[in-house]
Formats: structure tokens, sequence, C-alpha cells
């Protein structure tokens, strides 16, 4: 592996040996087997070092595709390095859809899992959510399949590959359903001041994302993904809450080309193709960035927005943009919507981590109240004794580790400073 070898980002240069793709589960369970240092890597989106190793990277890219829909268990079994634009559109053909889906449909199924990673709307999950089974090979070469409602399944899913090397999940399907998407301009912040508010603007639609610069003005846009069969219109007011309907397509960020988003002004699709917000065939946001998200209960998501805007003199002049969204809770152990609905703040920074970091120190001493968990895929400083409270089952999930991996072959200095031996 050479020196070139880094993240989607290119703010993590890898510190592995030697990258590997097998091309079949036997060639897999070889390299696992026979390693002595192994960690997965998927589709490179992770801006923490979460999937680093000084020993060998394996893909599972490389792995057979497979897409197997089970109409009757209302379920598709997929690879694991599948990306979620790969197959969500033969899930449409074939009338299925999944609950949700992320703002990239770049990034492959079994990373976006096993960190948490997930969509917005109040009664969805994160991706992980839709999880009902996971195969993977284990520290010694052979296989699992963990499937919900066995004991060690909700610590399986959100696992941060500490368990084995995913190969396969099987996932609830819903029935297919289409999406309009409407961007509202210049929302009064007065309307997301106290919880009724805040609630009332993120339940407006199936997915509801709000995009602010932190500069102390209205919240720059909102993304409003209706579904067509229940909340949607064919129509949109001009006004809305006192925010502006948008007079074309926008891009998040101030610049970009508002053609890499996914179809506005209300033009109905597919749910894959409207509840992203980047499309599969163009760059996604932006790419020279650095992203760090913290979430909190819903409850106190006015709480924490009125903590974070006391810090906007410091955020914003390293700010790209910030995305605020909710997801529903979720009874995995290291999900960071364990437990509770959450509210998740999530900024996109310039690609600075020197002039970041004290500013990430300041965020994370604001929501500490609020008992913030931050993305683990993403850039944060929270200490392992802090988060430890933070999560019920994390003297459990350090159990199943070493139940798992007794060895340590897939630990990593990441997992070292969160999980101490």
């Amino acid at each position: 592996m050479t020196p070139a070898e880094k993240n989607w980002a290119g703010n993590i240069t890898f510190g592995a040996r030697r990258l590997r793709t097998p091309s079949s589960e036997a060639e897999l369970q070889e390299i696992v087997a026979t390693g002595t240092k192994v960690r997965a890597l998927g589709t490179r989106h992770s801006f923490s070092t979460v999937a680093d190793t000084a020993g060998d990277l394996v893909s599972v890219a490389g792995l057979p595709r497979t897409v197997d829909i089970d109409r009757e268990a209302g379920t598709v079994t997929v690879s694991a390095g599948l990306r979620f634009g790969e197959f969500a559109d033969e899930l449409h053909q074939h009338g299925f859809a999944l609950h949700n889906l992320g703002s990239l449909p770049h990034i492959s199924v079994a990373g976006a899992c096993a960190t948490g990673t997930h969509g917005s709307g109040v009664a969805n999950t994160s991706l992980a959510g839709a999880v009902r089974a996971l195969d993977m090979v284990t520290a010694d070469g052979t296989t699992a399949r963990l499937t919900r409602g066995d004991a060690d399944f909700p610590g399986a899913v959100v696992a941060l590959g500490a368990l084995g090397v995913v190969t396969r999940l099987t996932l609830d399907l819903v029935p297919a359903f289409d999406v309009r998407q409407w961007v509202y301009e210049d929302l009064p912040q007065a309307r997301i001041g106290d919880r009724s508010g805040f609630d009332e603007v993120m339940s407006a639609a199936y997915s509801v994302s709000l995009f602010t610069d932190w500069r102390g003005g209205p919240v720059n846009q909102v993304w409003l993904k209706q579904r067509v069969d229940a909340d949607g219109a064919a129509e949109a007011p001009a006004e809305w809450l006192g925010a502006r309907l948008a007079d074309g397509p926008r891009h998040p960020i101030q610049g970009m080309p508002a053609e890499n988003c996914t179809r506005q002004q209300g033009v109905p699709g597919a749910w894959h193709e409207r509840l992203p917000h980047f499309r599969l065939e163009f760059t996604p946001s932006n790419g020279d960035e650095l992203q760090s998200e913290y979430f909190v209960a819903r409850s106190d998501a006015a709480a924490a927005f009125a903590a974070l805007d006391r810090l906007r003199d410091r955020i914003a002049p390293l700010l790209q943009i910030s995305e605020i969204r909710t997801v529903a809770r979720d009874d995995l152990w290291l999900s960071p919507a364990g437990g509770t609905d959450a509210v998740a703040f999530h900024f996109t920074w310039v690609q600075d981590i020197a002039a970041v970091t004290p500013v990430l120190w300041a965020i994370e001493e604001a929501l500490a109240p609020f008992g913030a968990r931050p993305h683990w895929g993403k850039v944060f400083t929270t200490a392992p004794e802090t988060l430890r409270p933070l999560y019920p089952q994390y003297a459990g999930f350090e159990k199943l580790m070493a139940r798992f991996d007794p060895a340590g072959k897939f630990r990593n200095d990441f997992l070292d400073r969160h999980f101490p031996q």
C-alpha cells in the first residue's frame, strides 16, 4: 500500500502495509485467518481513523454481487461492499424501497451501518435500523450470522468493524414510494427557538434537513422531502413559516453547482432519487473538507441550537455549511441514536484540522450538558471517559469485542483509544 492511499476527503493517509481485495469469501476467510491485524475498508468516507490499521486493509467490494429480494419476508440481502446507489433502483423496479437513505448514495452498506450513518426524518431510524441480519468472517476465519432477536445482535450492527469483516446484510424493505423535494430559504431562527417550533419544522415532511452557516441570521435552507402518497402536494406555497420558496435548484454549499444535487422544485421521483441530497454520478458535497457531527436528544434540540449559536463567531469562519437532521431511536448499543429520538448537528468544515480542533473543543463543551454523542466516522475529540456513560452498553460492547476477537486482530488505534483493554 502506497503513502498515496487516502480516504475520500484526503485528511487521512492510511498506515496499512497493504490493501487486499478478495474476489471470493473463501479468499477473504484465508486473509483473515492468517492475518495478524486486519481492518475492513468501505468506500473511504470516514473522516476519523476508524478504518485504519498498521496491518491489512480488506475491501469487500470485490466479492460477488448479491441483491437477493425476499418478497415474502419483505427483505433484501446485499453484499456488504455495495454502495446504496448501486442497488436502490433495482429495489424500486421490484416495488420495494429502503425506509431511508443518507445524504450520499456513494457510501457502502456495511460502512454506513457500522458507523451509525443516517438520513433524516422524525420517524426514520438510521440506516443500521433496517438491518435484520448480518454475515461476517470472524477472527479465526470462520463465518457467523447474527439475526435480530439474537442476544449479540444489538451490539453487532453498529460495531465499528471490531467483531469481524461483514460480507452480507439483510435489510428490511417497505413498499416503493415517490417523493417531492422542495427547498425553502431564510427560515427565521425564532421558528426553531423552542421545542414545539423545532418539532413543527422537522415534522413537516417525511425527511427534513436544515442548513445553516451559523452567521446569526435566518436558517439558510430547509429541504422538505415529502412523500407523494402521504404529505406531498403538487404545488408548494411561496411562503412557509416565514421562509420563501427557492426560485430554482439549490446546493447546500454556496457556490457549488446545484446539478450535483437530487431534483428539487417539487418534481416527483422515486425515493432513491430524492432522499439523498446528492446524485451518484456527481462528486458529493465539496470533497475538500472535514466533517463532524454530534447527536443529542430531540427534546434538547432547541436548547442545543442556542448553545451552538453562542459560538457562531468561532464556527462560521471555518465552516462550509452545517446541517441539522432528526433520527428516530433504535436499540443498537453503539448507535448515536440508541435509546433516544435524536437530532444531529453536522458540520462541514474547511480542511484545516489545526484550526478546526479548538472549535471542536468548544462545541463539545457547549453540548456536554446534553450528553452529545459524536458520529464515530467523523472528526471529534470527545474523550473515552466522557463517552462511556453516554452508552448504557459500553461495557457490554467491550465484552463482545473480547469474545469475538480475543487476540485483538481487528483492533486499531481508534478502538484502543475508545475501548481500551
